[in-house]
């Protein structure tokens, strides 16, 4: 009884002290990808971050003839709410009014924000006022919009936004789809 307690005490040993190393060269590893710098984040990662959130603060003022200091002349929108992929800053400039059409009251808070040299991530809620009704998102005119976003972009060696992927909360999407209808009158 005494060998088989000292046997498994001894596994128990060398499994704890094998996750204890790896633990430390993970961690290790994970600090060394995470951080460009140990002051913090590069002056290139704050400028992309400031470039996204400055995008974002356009919409509360419904005025993009700026957008051009944030966003490339080539950047492509993958995550268009009007379906497929808008290439080209022109396009995206259009789309964005063309969304801001319809509404008024446009606030975004931004809750979270990240970024490195390439990417930037931010975590966004945005509320508004349904200006007319809008079937593609399921919107009454007067109804009061509520959603969470988080909205991704890579940067350009200029710090310009390159590409965009938007990601929505699917309840705040559920709650904007129009009802199904059951086919009984």
């Amino acid at each position: 009884m005494k060998k088989l307690s000292f046997a498994f005490s001894a596994v128990v040993l060398c499994l704890l002290l094998s996750c204890n190393d790896k633990t430390d060269n993970t961690a290790s590893t994970n600090e060394k990808t995470a951080s460009t710098n140990e002051s913090g984040p590069s002056e290139k990662a704050k400028k992309n971050l400031e470039n996204t959130k400055a995008v974002i603060g356009l919409f509360d003022k419904g005025d993009f003839s700026n957008v051009g200091d944030y966003i490339a002349a080539d950047a492509v929108d993958h995550a268009s709410p009007m379906g497929g992929e808008i290439k080209g800053l022109d396009s995206i400039k259009a789309m964005f009014v063309r969304m801001t059409s319809t509404m008024s009251n446009v606030k975004n808070e931004i809750v979270r924000g990240t970024s490195d040299d390439e990417y930037s991530m931010v975590w966004v809620r945005q509320t508004w006022t349904q200006k007319t009704d809008d079937p593609m998102m399921g919107m009454k005119a007067g109804q009061n919009g509520d959603m969470q976003s988080v909205e991704v972009c890579k940067h350009g060696a200029d710090g310009k936004i390159t590409d965009h992927w938007g990601f929505m909360s699917t309840a705040d999407m559920m709650k904007m789809m129009p009802k199904p209808t059951t086919g009984k009158k």
